[in-house]
């Protein structure tokens, strides 16, 4: 589709890959890619594979962005929250396939999948706002308090405490850990197997689900709107 994000869509299953520079920042532009690859994968009625690059996911926002001004970071923040509550209440199973550090934004996208496949190896997975001088947004507040577990949450979101990728099945973050040999099998053998999900029950049990959440977001949101980091 772009060279930031590609999309190949074979036998209902949608692959989404990141490819933004070797952290893989979720820039404007990427934010945009990865809505219109999303768009692509309703009209194809696809479950949705996201990926990174070999070693990561992805490290968080574009710093050239955060750094620029607080509107400019706020502006970016907004629109990756934005990202984040369609992702939870898209159409179809989204699967992240984490296949490195997923930090920041990164770590906020695996909360916003259906499931999350995790690569074994040295990797670091988690919010690190706190650590490198951010206060967290209301949305990621949100985020993190419905999907992390709540041993968890504090660790996370108030110590910017950063997991090994097994630890991250504990506290949240993926459902499963595998070894890199296994790992584009496991990715294969999910998607799959969800593409046989009756597509509506999976979608209607989803909002419904999630309604408290959903709702929380868009609150978080709104405050966001108005606020600082």
């Amino acid at each position: 589709m772009t060279d930031l994000v590609q999309y190949q869509c074979d036998d209902k299953v949608a692959t989404i890959t990141l490819n933004n520079g070797k952290v893989n920042a979720f820039s404007h532009d990427m934010i945009d890619a990865l809505n219109a690859a999303l768009d692509k994968a309703i009209v194809d009625e696809a479950v949705v594979v996201l990926k990174g690059q070999p070693g990561m996911f992805s490290a968080g926002y574009d710093l050239s962005v955060m750094q620029e001004s607080m509107e400019a970071a706020m502006k970016l923040v907004e629109k990756g929250s934005t990202l984040t509550r369609r992702m939870l209440s898209f159409d179809y199973p989204i699967i992240a396939a984490c296949t490195g550090h997923a930090v920041a934004k990164g770590a906020f996208v695996l909360l916003a999948s259906d499931y999350r496949i995790g690569i074994q190896g040295k990797f670091k997975i988690g919010l690190n706002e706190v650590a490198i001088g951010m206060t967290m947004h209301q949305a990621g507040l949100e985020l993190a308090r419905g999907r992390l577990a709540p041993v968890f949450f504090n660790r996370s979101v108030i110590l910017a405490e950063m997991v090994s990728v097994d630890d991250a099945v504990t506290a949240g973050f993926l459902d499963v850990a595998v070894a890199p040999e296994a790992f584009e099998q496991t990715v294969v053998a999910t998607a799959q197997a969800m593409t046989k999900l009756n597509m509506k029950a999976h979608r209607q049990t989803k909002l419904k689900a999630r309604a408290g959440l959903l709702d929380a977001l868009d609150k978080a949101i709104e405050v966001d709107r108005g606020g600082s980091l």
